[in-house]
């Protein structure tokens, strides 16, 4: 059986940065210990599986993998997904179109824009408000874990927390960017230090005010030993979780809040997450995910 697949760079509008995903297609044949193979092999962050859905509204159904297991939502997926789709449309030309694709969190609207000559771009609603899990953590281990000392841990009122929109994060806010460059995490220590959150690891996800890039609000980095990933170039599902500590710590009032978030610097794979936040009557009234991506290669896989 030759499945057709290709890769796609995500949250870049540059090739070869960003965070690299393989989209494989029309993948109904495949069953789970399958597409769990196909990942390992792939060895991309995640892996993201084009399937027909039941439902005639919706676009098509993602099933969604890393190297470790599935996920039921991830950013990068879903962007790189939707872009993908866009392009293999037959009509071609300019594309402005909006599509739901059935993930395993639930339906996920999306809106993508194409244009000739350029780099896809895609941003789609989160599937769930990002919410607080309240556990205890311990802040000495914790910054064992990443190699920085236990004050540099924290900035303004952000403390480290865990949040969810569909996949959890343990995020911690560090003092600022060279902090986080010269940080060592430690998988064995995280390990030690860190929750299980739903039956599996809380992933890591450090941030700080500000980034390498001037337009940038945010500068990110994300380790998942759970996932079988050393470290992401970009995670949209942390970043939709870190818009529930946005909103938490810094208090924001009623109104519309675009933030850019960089990723993947320290590994040489810049990646940039747009993350737009309304808030009405005081709490998060609808937050968005967008991102370019562009197609590196494209080919058959024979399994």
């Amino acid at each position: 059986m030759a499945i057709e697949y290709s890769i796609y760079d995500v949250f870049t509008d540059k090739r070869l940065e960003g965070n690299p995903l393989a989209v494989m297609y029309d993948a109904d044949g495949l069953d789970d210990k399958t597409m769990q193979a196909i990942a390992r092999e792939m060895n991309l962050s995640e892996t993201v599986f084009i399937r027909k859905s039941d439902n005639p509204a919706y676009a098509a159904s993602l099933r969604i993998f890393t190297p470790g297991g599935e996920l039921p939502f991830a950013g990068h997926p879903t962007v790189g997904a939707a872009v993908a789709l866009g392009e293999r449309n037959p009509n071609g030309g300019d594309v402005d179109m909006v599509c739901v694709l059935e993930e395993n969190v639930g339906p996920v609207r999306c809106a993508i824009r194409l244009r000739k000559d350029a780099p896809g771009f895609a941003e789609f609603d989160l599937p769930r408000k990002s919410s607080r899990i309240e556990l205890p953590l311990d802040r000495a281990k914790l910054a064992d874990a990443l190699g920085v000392s236990e004050g540099n841990i924290g900035f303004e009122n952000h403390q480290p927390s865990i949040w969810t929109a569909g996949v959890p994060f343990l995020l911690v806010p560090l003092h600022n960017i060279s902090t986080i460059r010269e940080m060592d995490f430690d998988p064995q220590l995280w390990e030690r230090s860190a929750p299980l959150v739903e039956g599996r690891l809380a992933a890591c996800y450090v941030y700080c005010r500000g980034g390498v890039n001037h337009t940038a609000k945010f500068h990110a980095r994300m380790f998942s030993p759970e996932m079988g990933i050393a470290e992401d170039p970009a995670t949209g599902s942390a970043a939709a979780a870190l818009s529930g500590a946005i909103h938490h710590f810094d208090g924001l009032s009623d109104g519309h809040y675009p933030f850019m978030i960089e990723q993947g610097v320290e590994m040489g794979r810049p990646s940039f997450i747009h993350l737009h936040i309304d808030v009405k009557a005081g709490d998060i009234f609808r937050a968005r995910i967008g991102g370019s991506a562009v197609r590196v290669a494209h080919g058959t896989m024979d399994i």
